[in-house]
């Protein structure tokens, strides 16, 4: 295994992260590390220490993978620690070419997802569009406004991560809802480490937990649990649209004024509404950058199973 590749795939997650409506665990379904990271995390269990006791520590590391969560969460911690800054910076200058980068992106991988299910059948419609029913359901949510205690961090983390690990949910917008994307990114930019920590125990209590069910449920009912996380993919579309008007605001706990209710508007409309330019020529070369790159990092995966 290539594990400056897997570094690399590591940072294309962890920037994923970053932003509110994008979720990692995309990136690793279309880089072709998906199952390998859950079936990884699984075997972190108290059956391990057992291993370690027969075996030694080189037989448990083995057995967990360890260069290769080292590699992989090692490029994760790069990227959220080098382009929390830069992403936030460009959200907020240039979001429409940073939105339509990602709605191409998000696109794209739902027709990577549904390429791997085998059974095209109603039942699985079915799911398909109760996932998109759930995801739209907390798209449209409105941010709750919970106090940045040690324990409420600490419960974020562990809601986070859950997210994070599910192709089309993003972790980030959970902590949106959740009244913590800005404590949390604060934290991160400033390095206060006694916050990075807390969060940090949450994200990994909740990360062993689980990728234990989610594991599970991708190799008994295949199927249905791709074509659930891909609704979920599609469900958060309308959260990605580059163009919206902001219908009202809230002051978060910085004291800043930030978008409460958004809703999409045509990029025709968006000039003469907003007052801004619609910019739809960057807006579509974005687009299909995101669409190129993923169906890069498709035919880099299926190299590398070769």
């Amino acid at each position: 295994m290539n594990y400056l590749t897997t570094f690399l795939k590591g940072m294309a997650m962890g920037a994923a992260d970053v932003v509110p409506g994008v979720s990692g665990g995309t990136v690793a379904f279309i880089t072709g590390i998906y199952d390998m990271l859950l079936e990884s995390i699984r075997r972190v269990n108290p059956s391990l220490f057992g291993i370690w006791r027969r075996d030694g520590f080189k037989a448990a590391f083995n057995h967990i993978n360890g260069f290769f969560l080292i590699a992989l969460f090692g490029g994760i911690l790069t990227s959220i620690l080098t382009l929390a800054k830069f992403i936030s910076w460009a959200l907020e200058t240039h979001p429409i070419p940073v939105w339509s980068f990602f709605f191409g992106l998000i696109l794209v991988s739902v027709y990577h997802m549904l390429k791997q299910v085998e059974q095209k059948t109603i039942s699985r419609f079915v799911c398909l569009a109760l996932g998109v029913a759930f995801a739209y359901c907390i798209t449209v949510l409105q941010p709750s406004q919970m106090d940045p205690t040690n324990i409420n961090i600490f419960f974020a983390g562990a809601i986070a991560i859950c997210a994070m690990i599910l192709p089309g949910i993003s972790g980030s917008f959970i902590l949106l809802l959740l009244g913590m994307y800005t404590p949390v990114l604060g934290a991160v930019k400033g390095l206060q480490l006694d916050v990075m920590a807390i969060f940090a125990t949450g994200c990994l209590v909740g990360l062993l937990s689980f990728s234990h069910v989610l594991s599970w449920l991708l190799k008994r009912f295949r199927d249905f649990a791709l074509v659930f996380l891909t609704g979920l993919m599609l469900g958060t579309l309308p959260k990605l649209w580059p163009w919206k008007e902001t219908i009202s605001w809230r002051t978060n706990s910085s004291g800043e004024q930030v978008p409460l209710i958004q809703e999409n508007l045509s990029p025709f409309n968006f000039e003469s509404i907003s007052g801004h330019p619609s910019q739809l020529v960057m807006a579509v070369v974005m687009m299909l950058v995101g669409i190129a790159l993923v169906l890069g990092l498709e035919k880099i995966a299926e190299h590398g199973d070769k």
